[in-house]
């Protein structure tokens, strides 16, 4: 299994301020990174951590195991982190973290199909028992359903043109391979894509892998829960790694931390009614050395707010 670095490590730690007996959640474990780091700072406390890939529970279990056993490792959506910890008896949490985004593994290993570098199924489902995946996507959504989910999701200029193409296509015969369906979004946009920057397909592999997993939905529903979980001087941290995802973080995030002056209908309540304090007023990117160790370092954003302490 390839290796993965998490992005911001560092910077995710310091801003958590582990407590030894404190109760911790990381809704990303992918392959242990964050989990591990909060681990180590643990004596008395509990870490509970969440992934749909079943892959990177065993991985994880192997090596959270090797440092102490104070943690619950749960394979579900962690769009069911508040019913779940309830459920554990859990009712308030010292400090969450979410590393959005697909791990390293994921696209490393082709046949997941996450990778538009790579030939592989059109696969892009986290949890691999689930029976919908991008391939459904390309060959059965109509064109109008297509063209929103490139437009929405993927912010793509030429959402239409190629949603139209794949129609066409897929009228000769099923797209099931990664390349397929790379070709066909290079032949629709032309030959400006030998000349634009990044790959062509970048931005409807993303939101097929979006929809595909239903990642924006998931993150609404968490950023709605959590407020009601956090423990008095509880920090909650979030790295995202593109605009939809950052954007739905920062305007939970700011109106739960409004600043004087800045109350409009968006944010209705003041700076002293509000409940959570920024911790971070911008974003937080990769250093210089983070970078040349993880190119895909270069898109992280990390918000951070704590839970005021009365």
């Amino acid at each position: 299994m390839p290796a993965h670095q998490s992005v911001l490590l560092r910077e995710s730690i310091d801003l958590l301020a582990v407590k030894k007996e404190g109760t911790y959640v990381d809704l990303t474990l992918g392959r242990g990174g964050h989990s591990s780091a909060i681990l180590s700072s643990l004596t008395s406390g509990h870490l509970y951590a969440f992934d749909l890939d079943k892959e990177a529970i065993e991985e994880s279990e192997k090596r959270l195991s090797a440092i102490n056993k104070n943690f619950t490792l749960i394979h579900d959506n962690f769009r069911n982190m508040k019913e779940t910890l309830l459920s554990k008896g859990v009712t308030q949490i010292d400090g969450l973290i979410m590393d959005l985004g697909v791990s390293s593994p994921q696209f490393d290993v082709a046949e997941r199909g996450f990778s538009y570098r790579e030939e592989a199924p059109l696969d892009m489902r986290m949890d691999v028992d689930k029976p919908f995946s991008a391939k459904d996507i390309v060959n059965t959504y109509s064109l109008e359903e297509l063209t929103k989910i490139f437009k929405e999701y993927g912010e793509d200029p030429d959402a239409y043109k190629v949603s139209k193409l794949i129609v066409k296509e897929r009228e000769k015969k099923e797209i099931v391979t990664t390349t397929e369906l790379v070709e066909i979004i290079k032949k629709a946009k032309g030959p400006k894509t030998l000349y634009q920057k990044g790959h062509p397909a970048k931005q409807i592999f993303q939101a097929l892998r979006i929809e595909t997993n239903g990642e924006l939905d998931h993150l609404k529903q968490v950023l709605a829960d959590f407020p009601s979980l956090m423990r008095e001087g509880g920090v909650v941290v979030a790295i995202s790694f593109h605009s939809l995802e950052d954007r739905l973080v920062k305007n939970a995030f700011r109106s739960l931390t409004v600043i004087e002056g800045s109350r409009h209908e968006e944010l209705p309540i003041s700076s002293e009614e509000a409940p959570f304090i920024a911790l971070t007023k911008k974003p937080i990117t990769a250093s210089t050395q983070e970078l040349d160790e993880n190119h895909r370092a270069a898109s992280a954003k990390l918000r951070a707010i704590m839970k005021k302490e009365k």
